[in-house]
C-alpha cells in the first residue's frame, strides 16, 4: 500500500522512570562501572575524619581557651596577692620608720630594720620622699629614679612624724620580672609565656618572651587594684595550627591521592577485565553456536572417566538432558544393560589411552529404549597449560549408515534371490512341462484300469473289488490335482495373476487337513480345528492357499517329531481379524520359534531342516501378499509356534483392492 510522505511518524513511547533507573543499575552492572565505589567510600570516609578532627579541633580549642582563662586567673590572684603582702610589709615599715635615724641620707635608711630584707626579697630600691616631694633619702644610692617609666613598678606607704602629722612617703621600686619569676609556678611556666603589660599592651615585664608570637592564644587579666593600669597576659607557649594543617589531614590527603591512584588503575584493570570477559563470553558464544550446530556430540571425561562435559547432539543423541549427563560416573544410562561388561572393558581400555585412532563402532541405548549405533573417536584433552586433564570424545550416529547398508544388502540379497527366483520358476516351468505328461499318463493309465474293470463285471464276469475301483477312481483324481497344482504354482512363479474366486476358507482348510489325514495319524499328532464358525467367505486361489495350510501343517508336523507322542498337538482355528478380513491360525505345540522373527523365518533359502530348502515360507509369504493378506508368526498358547495369515473376505476392503489391481 503506498505511504503518504507527509504522514507524520508516531511519537515514540518514553520508558517509565522505574525501566530508566532499572536500565541505568543494569548498564553500570553490566559494563563494569563500579569502579567508582571504593573513591567513593574513601571520599565519604575522609569527610567524615575531617568533620571529626575539625570538630574535635574546635573542642581542644575550646577547651585550651577555658584552661588559659583559668590559668590566668589563678595566677593574677596569686600576684595580686603578692603585691598586696608587699604593700602590707611596706605600711608596716612606714609605720614603724624612724625619720631622725633616716634623716642621715641612704646608708641611715639601709639600717633601717625591713629594708634589707625587702631588698632581697623583691624590692629594686627604697626612697624617702618628704612631704614636698622631695628626695631625702635613697638606698641603694646608685638607683637611676629617671629610668623610663614602664620598666618597673612603685608601691608607696604614708610616713608621719611623732605628731602624727604628714612627713612624706615611703617608695619602693620593683621589677615586674621579677615579681612574675617569683609567682609564676615552675609547670604554669612550661606551658605558658607570662608578661605584664599596660592598657596599650606595651610590655612591663615577662617571665622568658619579650613579645607574643602570631598563632598564640592569649588571654589577658587586669590587676587592679594590685597594679593599677597594669595586665597580665599568658599567651601557650604552643603554636594552635588548625585542623586543615594537621599530619592526619596530611596523610588523608595522601591516602586520597593514593585511592585516586588506585581506582585509575583499577578502572583501567576493570575496563580491561569487562572487555576480556565480553571476549570471553563472545567466544564462548561462537563456541557453543558452533557446537550446537554441529552433527558431532561431543563428550569430555576426567581422569576418572566422570563426564565434565556433553554438547547439544550429544544429549539429543542419547536422549538425557545435559544437567543429568554432567558428573556421572560410568556405568552411564546409555550403555546397554546386556553389555555393561563389554562397554566398561572398552572404557577402561579408552581411559589408558589405548583407543584405536581409527575410531571404534558400538551400539548405545537411547533414554526411549531405541537402539542406536555410533562411531567414538578419542583423543587427549588438554587445558591451557598443555597439561592433560582427560579425554575427548567425537560421537557420530552412524545408525542411518548401517540401515542403508542393510538395506543395500538386502536389496542385493533380494536381487540374488529374484535370480534364482528367476531360476526356480524356469525349473518349475521345465518340471511342470515335463511332469504333465506322466500325470497325464497316470490319468489315462487309472481311467483305462477303471474302465476295464467295469467292463469284465458288465460282461458277467467275477464283479470288480469295490475298493479297486475305489483306488483306481481316488488315484485318478489325485493325479488330476496333481497337474492342477503343479499348473498353478507354475503359473505363481512367472508372476501370472492367481485364479482368484469366493470360497470359504473352511473348506480350504478341510480339504488340506484331509490331504494330511493320514499322516497326521501315522505321526500320532492330535488334531484341534475351529472350523465351524459363521465367517464370511474369501477372494483367493483355492489351489494356492491350500498348498499355504499344507505346507504350515506339514512344518508343524515336522517341528514335533521330537516330543513325546502323547504331547503333539496342532491346532488350526479360523477368526475374524477386525473388519474386511478372515485369519487362520495353525499352532502347534512343539520347541517354538526359539528366538527368531518372521523376517529372518521367511528369507529364501533359510531352513531349519537338513534337507529343507528353505523357500517353503518364502512361497507362503508370497502366495498370501499376492492376496493382499499379511503373514504372520509368533508363540503358541499350546507351547509351541503360531503361524497366521489373513485374507480379505468377498466384498470387503481387499477385494475392492484386488479389482482396482485387476
Amino acid at each position: 500500500m503506498p505511504v503518504d510522505p507527509t504522514a507524520v511518524p508516531p511519537a515514540p513511547v518514553p520508558p517509565s522512570p522505574s525501566a530508566v533507573r532499572e536500565g541505568w543499575w543494569r548498564r553500570l552492572a553490566r559494563g563494569g562501572s563500579w569502579w567508582w565505589m571504593p573513591l567513593l567510600l574513601s571520599a565519604l570516609f575522609t569527610l567524615a575524619v575531617a568533620v571529626w578532627l575539625q570538630r574535635s579541633d574546635q573542642r581542644d580549642l575550646e577547651e585550651g581557651q577555658r584552661q588559659l582563662i583559668s590559668d590566668s586567673l589563678s595566677l593574677e590572684r596569686q600576684i595580686s596577692a603578692r603585691v598586696s603582702e608587699e604593700q602590707l610589709r611596706l605600711d608596716s615599715l612606714a609605720r614603724g620608720f624612724d625619720l631622725e635615724a633616716a634623716g642621715g641620707g641612704g646608708a641611715s635608711l639601709a639600717r633601717v630594720p625591713g629594708v634589707r630584707q625587702g631588698l632581697q626579697r623583691l624590692w629594686q630600691s627604697v626612697a624617702w620622699v618628704d612631704e614636698r616631694t622631695r628626695l631625702r633619702a635613697v638606698w641603694p644610692e646608685q638607683a637611676d629614679l629617671g629610668e623610663r617609666p614602664g620598666l618597673s613598678a612603685h608601691l608607696s606607704a604614708p610616713l608621719r612624724d611623732a605628731q602624727a602629722r604628714p612627713a612624706g612617703a615611703l617608695v619602693v621600686r620593683y621589677a615586674p620580672a621579677a615579681l612574675l619569676r617569683q609567682s609564676v609556678p615552675w609547670w604554669l611556666s612550661r606551658e605558658y609565656e607570662v608578661r605584664l603589660v599596660d592598657a596599650f599592651g606595651q610590655m612591663i615585664g615577662s617571665f622568658d618572651s619579650p613579645s607574643p608570637q602570631p598563632g598564640q592564644e592569649s588571654h589577658r587579666v587586669s590587676l587592679e587594684p594590685a597594679l593599677p593600669g597594669v595586665w597580665l597576659e599568658l599567651s601557650t607557649r604552643h603554636l594552635h595550627r588548625p585542623w586543615w594543617r594537621s599530619l592526619p589531614v596530611v596523610l588523608m590527603g595522601g591516602f586520597m591521592v593514593l585511592i585516586a591512584l588506585t581506582s585509575l588503575l583499577l578502572r583501567r584493570q576493570v575496563r580491561e577485565v569487562v572487555r576480556t570477559g565480553d571476549a570471553l563470553r563472545t567466544e564462548a558464544a561462537w563456541r557453543q553456536a558452533m557446537e550446537d550446530s554441529l552433527t558431532v556430540g561431543l563428550r569430555a571425561r576426567d581422569f576418572d572417566g566422570r563426564l565434565v562435559y556433553v554438547n547439544r547432539t550429544f544429549c539429543d543423541l542419547v536422549g538425557y538432558p545435559q544437567e543429568v549427563l554432567v558428573g556421572l560416573a560410568p556405568p552411564f544410562p546409555y550403555w546397554p544393560p546386556d553389555q555393561i561388561a563389554e562397554s566398561m572393558s572398552r572404557h577402561l581400555r579408552n581411559l589408558a589411552g589405548r583407543a584405536p585412532r581409527e575410531g571404534y563402532e558400538a551400539r548405545w541405548r537411547r533414554a526411549d529404549g531405541r537402539m542406536v549405533d555410533v562411531m567414538v573417536f578419542e583423543a587427549p584433552l588438554v587445558d591451557a597449560r598443555g597439561r592433560q586433564i582427560g579425554w575427548m570424545g567425537s560421537i557420530l550416529d552412524i545408525t542411518e549408515r548401517k540401515r542403508l547398508e542393510e538395506r543395500e544388502r538386502r536389496q542385493t540379497d533380494a536381487m540374488a534371490h529374484q535370480g534364482r527366483l528367476t531360476m526356480l520358476g524356469e525349473v518349475a516351468s521345465a518340471l511342470a512341462h515335463q511332469l504333465n505328461q506322466p500325470l497325464t499318463s497316470i490319468t489315462s493309465y487309472a481311467a483305462g484300469v477303471r474302465r476295464l474293470l467295469e467292463r469284465g463285471a458288465d460282461a458277467g464276469g467275477a464283479g470288480a473289488d469295490p475298493r479297486v475301483l475305489g483306488a483306481m477312481t481316488r488315484l485318478g483324481e489325485q493325479a488330476a490335482e496333481a497337474g492342477r497344482i503343479v499348473k498353478r504354482i507354475r503359473e505363481f512363479l512367472t508372476r501370472r495373476t492367481p485364479q482368484r474366486e469366493t470360497v470359504a476358507l473352511a473348506d480350504v482348510a478341510r480339504r488340506a487337513l484331509g490331504l494330511m489325514a493320514r499322516d497326521l495319524q501315522r505321526q500320532h499328532v492330535l488334531l484341534e480345528t475351529v472350523l465351524d464358525l459363521p465367517l464370511p467367505s474369501v477372494v483367493a486361489d483355492p489351489v494356492l492357499v491350500e498348498q499355504v495350510v499344507l505346507n504350515l501343517v506339514h512344518n508343524a508336523c515336522d517341528e514335533m517329531q521330537a516330543q513325546p507322542e502323547a504331547g503333539r498337538r496342532l491346532r488350526v482355528a479360523l477368526s475374524a481379524a477386525g473388519p474386511g478380513f478372515v485369519r487362520l491360525d495353525v499352532e502347534d505345540s512343539g520347541p517354538g520359534l526359539r528366538g527368531r522373527r518372521i523376517e529372518e523365518l521367511v528369507e529364501p533359502f533359510y531352513s531349519t531342516k537338513p534337507e529343507g530348502m528353505g523357500m517353503g515360507l518364502a512361497i507362503c509369504r508370497s502366495i498370501i501378499e499376492a492376496h493382499h493378506g499379511a503373514f504372520d508368526a509368533g508363540a503358541s498358547l499350546l507351547g509351541g509356534a503360531a503361524f497366521s495369515f489373513t485374507l480379505p473376505v468377498a466384498g470387503g476392503q481387499g477385494d475392492d483392492g484386488e479389482d482396482q489391481d485387476r
